[in-house]
């Protein structure tokens, strides 16, 4: 297994990647094009965001996304992990625990990233059953939300 950052001709299954992973975990039905849109924002712009990808045999096994949230209270970055998606035959083989373990090293050998966050579905038990194997809490907060309708 190579974990690399993606490159721009990965846009197009990252992005597939990601509208599977909507309907899989929280049955939401994402716009392809906005999607791919949204992807190729990050592959262009790592200020918007970074995926690392999980390759076997040449193959996209699984990604995720990184984005960075900067706290003035630890005085450096704290790494949000999103768009997490491993393609259905490589799952329960450790991908996720590959990129995992390689965002933790980064971390490590980093003088200004301090931690990593994530969130995900409350509904999706897969997920937060592999995150608290990880060593991931969730006891310390709580994700809340408020999104503009896209119509008006």
């Amino acid at each position: 297994m190579i974990i690399r950052k993606a490159t721009k001709p990965d846009a197009a299954t990252l992005a597939r990647n990601q509208v599977q992973m909507a309907r899989e975990s929280e049955n939401i039905i994402l716009d392809y094009q906005t999607v791919k849109k949204g992807t190729d924002s990050y592959l262009t712009d790592e200020n918007r965001g970074t995926a690392y990808i999980a390759e076997i045999n040449g193959k996209i096994a699984g990604s995720l996304l990184v984005t960075r949230e900067w706290s003035d209270w630890r005085n450096a970055w704290i790494w949000w992990i999103q768009s997490v998606y491993i393609i259905p035959e490589y799952r329960r083989q450790g991908i996720y625990k590959a990129l995992y373990f390689h965002l933790q090293q980064l971390v490590r050998s980093s003088d200004d990233v301090m931690g990593i966050r994530l969130y995900a579905a409350k509904t999706n038990n897969r997920a937060l059953e592999a995150y608290r194997r990880l060593g991931m809490t969730d006891e310390h907060y709580v994700t809340f939300e408020w999104m503009k309708d896209p119509a008006t």
